[in-house]
């Protein structure tokens, strides 16, 4: 079953990894250029097509990582925990892709790679950071129940920041493009719609594949732990 949850997760992850790279190509040159007169860096908007798919896998890591601790937190369920990990990780990584390919439009469009007066960019920071210190503290403490409820406890408090992450540029409208899709969304070109939705595509499968892999590194990681403590136990 782990054998077949690795090799499905791989495959995932590389046709995500083919379908993001060609979504890059779409890009960079199918894709219009936006209007000169509405952007001081119209070759620079072109990150968009990275960063917009790459910042929405990373909410639908974090919405994962939220109901993996409610799960651990109301029926100590196992595949909870894993979800939760797995989540945690993912979102780390597709969280790092969306404020790394940001600031480099940023700084091109508006001068200045970070705005910490725009509630958009500062939250989801924070919400990249609060998955970057659950990866980490989570290999720096011994498994538990007490670890495990602590680590819960901050995937449910910070999952608080997603609802406000994604109405903030419907709030608060400084230097962060406000919505192109969805209630007040500024709307797309066709051609430039087809690229972010096939990107969107991309990175959803890209996601969900790093979710199996995890998945399957969590499982392994379990055996290796079971055999370690038979073999503690013989001696």
């Amino acid at each position: 079953m782990s054998k077949r949850l690795a090799i499905g997760g791989l495959s995932l992850w590389l046709l995500g990894l083919v379908l993001a790279c060609s979504t890059l190509i779409l890009g960079l040159i199918w894709t219009p250029s936006v209007d000169t007169e509405t952007m001081n860096a119209p070759a620079a908007q072109r990150i968009f097509y990275w960063h917009v798919p790459s910042a929405w896998a990373s909410m639908l890591a974090f919405t994962c990582l939220f109901v993996g601790s409610i799960a651990w937190f109301w029926k100590r369920s196992e595949w909870g925990w894993k979800l939760h990990v797995a989540a945690a990780e993912a979102g780390m990584v597709f969280g790092l892709m969306a404020i790394t390919s940001g600031p480099i439009w940023g700084h091109a469009e508006w001068g200045v790679a970070w705005d910490w007066t725009d509630v958009r960019i500062n939250t989801f920071g924070i919400l990249t950071a609060l998955s970057a210190y659950l990866v980490i503290a989570r290999r720096s403490q011994p498994d538990g129940d007490d670890t495990r409820d602590t680590f819960s406890a901050v995937g449910l408090f910070g999952f608080a920041l997603v609802p406000l992450t994604y109405m903030a540029t419907r709030w608060w409208q400084r230097r962060h493009p406000g919505p192109v899709v969805g209630p007040g969304g500024g709307g797309l070109e066709p051609s430039m719609a087809t690229t972010m939705w096939f990107g969107v595509l991309a990175f959803v499968v890209l996601f969900v594949g790093l979710l199996l892999i995890e998945w399957s590194i969590l499982n392994a990681e379990q055996r290796i732990s079971k055999i370690q403590n038979k073999m503690d136990g013989d001696v």
